[in-house]
């Protein structure tokens, strides 16, 4: 007898498994960066609560803990891209046959491709009116070009990761689908 709720946590096809996003080295860089954005994130805001009870205060926590998201962020970004964890809704094309169903998982892939672009490009310009006025945080001067450099970064390969999602033969159809 089949236990509904560890059955439903199981794929229900092989093709249906995603590889894991640390695979590879752009999956473990992903993994380190965004374990050690979530190491400092805590740590500081551990160190500021725990100083509030103890009397003595952590000044900028929460400059910290923000460009510690930054590092969580761009890291969650590029790690369920590899594993092509995106939501995807496939009501309609279920019913599809699956060569037909493959090459229409396709546009799903390039949109969020375009999309990541158009956020990256937004970024760019950001960077680059900004690059110059030497832009940080307000009470520990964090300096914030570098996060904005590593967000590009991390949405140019999120960008090519959907373009290769959707150029390659097994396809997003694979399980994971339109």
């Amino acid at each position: 007898m089949s236990d509904p709720v560890t059955d439903s946590a199981a794929p229900l096809h092989d093709e249906d498994a995603a590889p894991a996003p640390t695979a590879g080295i752009a999956g473990r860089a992903a993994f380190f960066i965004g374990s050690a954005g979530l190491l400092i994130a805590t740590a500081a805001d551990s160190i500021a609560v725990l100083g509030r009870h103890a009397g003595f205060a952590l000044i900028g926590s929460i400059e910290i803990v923000q460009a510690a998201i930054v590092f969580i962020a761009a890291s969650s970004m590029v790690a369920v891209t590899l594993a092509r964890g995106h939501a995807t809704v496939h009501i309609l094309t279920d019913r599809l046959d699956p060569a037909r169903r493959a090459r229409l998982a396709r546009v799903p892939n390039l949109l969020g491709a375009l999309a990541v672009l158009l956020l990256a490009a937004g970024s760019v310009i950001l960077l680059g009116d900004l690059w110059n006025g030497h832009e940080r945080s307000e009470l520990l001067h964090i300096p914030l070009r570098w996060f904005r450099l590593l967000m590009i970064a991390a949405l140019l390969f999120v960008a090519i990761l959907f373009v290769r999602h959707a150029v390659s033969r097994t396809g997003p159809g694979a399980g994971h689908g339109a």
